[in-house]
């Protein structure tokens, strides 16, 4: 259902508020590009400081400008349970196709609180979810035994975006849950490794600056085409390096400002990157051939490729 790469959506912003006309350019740019799903909302997309009429408008605009091309998976979660059931329900009704809910943050619940919040959520929403593990910004780690109950219980509950960067994760992960569990990586620098101990792809942060060869990355692994992709890998390693420079979702928002696509404006209590960052992350655009997006490209909706496949072909023939 969801697989390969999928795009953690920056919001852009101008002059404090949404940017709506650059979103729209933006979807429709990653769609030419080869994306295989878009994540709004979720921790790229600033979803702590949008408020729920933003929050709610930046997934009802992803849906309507994807138009069914790509899946959307919303990104609904929060530290409040019923916070989260009502924005899931919200999704559905705006046409998402899944959502994404991280696990609870700041509040620091149990595993039995973990499961009690996961599985209230699905018993009160009708959509697909994708657990969000990213203790690193949560001081929640979810058991791989927490998640195999769930899964268990819920039907609806498919999948898991990993952000703890351990891969022995994948295989338990696996073992527990099965090879149809949908496991998708949420760090972009792992993300070639973790296909190749069972995963199904990446929400990746990197994929908004980068989406084709993101895409082939992903396809290439999906082919079993590991020569390809170490070779793919090779040459984003630095923009994957320099895009948590900084606290993320900085530097990819100065990276899109270097490309045209929205500015590099973010909200408090985040802030610009510094100057050394900064040449970093032009440097790294540099390194992958990345310059202006061609307003052409973000203008109009243009028809999706056959297939990642036909991304791979055109990055690693041309």
């Amino acid at each position: 259902m969801f697989k390969g790469s999928i795009t953690a959506l920056v919001t852009p912003f101008r002059d404090g508020a949404v940017d709506f006309a650059a979103l729209e350019n933006l979807v429709n740019w990653q769609i030419s590009e080869g994306a295989q799903g878009l994540v709004p909302c979720g921790t790229t997309g600033e979803s702590p400081t949008l408020p729920i009429d933003e929050h709610l408008k930046v997934i009802e605009t992803v849906v309507q400008v994807a138009a069914g091309r790509v899946p959307v998976i919303a990104g609904t979660g929060s530290n409040s349970t019923a916070s989260a059931i009502a924005t899931t329900i919200a999704a559905a009704e705006l046409g998402a196709d899944g959502a994404l809910v991280v696990c609870p943050y700041y509040n620091k619940p149990t595993q039995e609180g973990l499961y009690a919040h996961f599985r209230a959520l699905h018993d009160a929403t009708s959509l697909p979810i994708l657990i969000y593990n990213i203790p690193g910004r949560t001081a929640a780690d979810m058991g791989v035994g927490t998640m195999a109950q769930l899964n268990h219980d819920c039907e609806r509950i498919i999948g898991v975006k990993d952000a703890t960067g351990d891969l022995a994760r994948v295989s338990l992960q696996r073992a527990a849950m099965g090879p149809d569990f949908i496991q998708l990586s949420g760090e972009d620098m792992t993300a070639m490794a973790f296909n190749a101990a069972g995963g199904h792809g990446c929400i990746s942060v990197s994929a908004n600056v980068a989406p084709k060869l993101c895409a082939a990355l992903q396809d290439a692994c999906a082919l079993g085409d590991y020569t390809a992709a170490l070779a793919l890998q090779d040459r984003l390693a630095p923009l994957h390096n320099a895009m948590f420079i900084e606290t993320s979702p900085s530097p990819v928002k100065f990276a899109l400002s270097l490309l045209e696509v929205c500015t590099a404006e973010v909200r408090l209590p985040l802030v610009g990157v510094g100057e050394e960052s900064a040449a970093v992350i032009a440097g790294a655009l540099a390194s992958v051939g990345m310059g202006p997006v061609a307003p052409e490209f973000m203008a109009a909706p243009p028809a999706p490729r056959d297939s990642a496949a036909s991304l791979l072909d055109e990055i690693t023939k041309g």
